[in-house]
């Protein structure tokens, strides 16, 4: 029985331009679906409450964002739509937001996006002992 070595396989040659083809077109699917500038992001002072900050000629006003779209200011309870009416009878467009650790993130955008929105100029304090995830 004789034995036959088959014959060395013929390397395949690879076809390189359809795979060039493809990786251009997704290339120009990313960039022409992708956002280069951020939509919609919020920009937060994160300025340190001191206690040498109180020779403000003008005293602005201090509310707490608590837990379920409450917030506090003078130490009462509003909801969201009600503070934004008393502030505004009140004359007031800026205020000081200190979020409590109760409160949601939900709770702190709502806060600051509606405010913002309706004319008053929200300016939130991180706490001094507050800390920050790594």
């Amino acid at each position: 029985m004789p034995f036959v070595e088959p014959r060395p396989a013929k390397p395949l040659a690879i076809r390189i331009t359809p795979l060039i083809d493809v990786v251009f077109i997704l290339l120009v699917f990313f960039m022409l679906t992708t956002r280069l500038l951020p939509v919609g992001l919020m920009e937060v002072s994160t300025s340190v409450r001191s206690s040498a900050s109180s020779a403000d000629t003008d005293p602005v006003p201090e509310i707490s964002i608590l837990p379920n779209q409450e917030l506090a200011w003078n130490d009462q309870h509003y909801s969201l739509d009600d503070l934004v009416s008393a502030l505004k009878t009140a004359g007031i467009s800026r205020v000081r937001m200190v979020s409590t650790p109760d409160a949601t993130v939900q709770d702190f955008t709502l806060a600051l996006s509606t405010l913002d929105y309706r004319g008053i100029k929200p300016n939130w304090v991180r706490e001094q002992g507050a800390k920050t995830q790594p």
